[in-house]
């Protein structure tokens, strides 16, 4: 549980700090990237989980789920709520089934937002935390044809945003 909260915090430093980056008076040039450097070491990166098995395992809801995303004052934002995930043409989307709350707000504005998801341990594996997952870079779908082959009639206002990177856990 320990290592969950520590991965939830890092996503939410990494917001922090890519915000501070650009609020900054730093030249966009010399802006660090928080986003691809902020592990240098990928200490799970052999239990990462990709492609149609982490588009199965987040659509098993079980596990952790968190999605953060940077208020328009530079300040973190994470959200803790259950997301799904599609696949339409080889590529993947997140679907955000979210409320008007601040989340939301933020992926519109931005058009962006970081997601992670850490499997439940299996007891089986002598791990008592999660280190199977993905932590995944997000950007807003605005193609209305994709958009309608994505909907859910049900939901009408899940946003959907397309998986454009995928890094392991830790």
């Amino acid at each position: 549980m320990k290592k969950l909260f520590a991965v939830l915090l890092c996503v939410s430093l990494l917001c922090l700090s890519s915000a501070l980056g650009e609020a900054s008076e730093i030249p966009p040039a010399e802006i660090i990237d928080a986003g691809t450097s902020a592990s240098v070491a990928d200490f799970y990166g052999t239990f990462g989980i990709s492609g149609d098995d982490l588009m199965n395992a987040i659509n098993s809801y079980s596990g952790f789920y968190a999605v953060a995303t940077v208020n328009e004052d530079g300040t973190p934002n994470v959200g803790f709520f259950v997301y799904g995930c599609k696949k339409v043409e080889d590529k993947y989307y997140i679907s955000l089934g979210i409320s008007e709350n601040q989340t939301r707000l933020n992926v519109l504005r931005t058009g962006e937002a970081v997601a992670m998801y850490g499997a439940a341990s299996d007891p089986a594996s002598g791990m008592s935390y999660a280190v199977s997952g993905a932590r995944m870079t997000l950007k807003l779908v605005t193609d209305e044809a994709l958009l309608q082959q994505l909907a859910v009639p049900e939901y009408p206002n899940t946003l959907f945003c397309e998986i454009v990177g995928i890094r392991s856990l830790g």
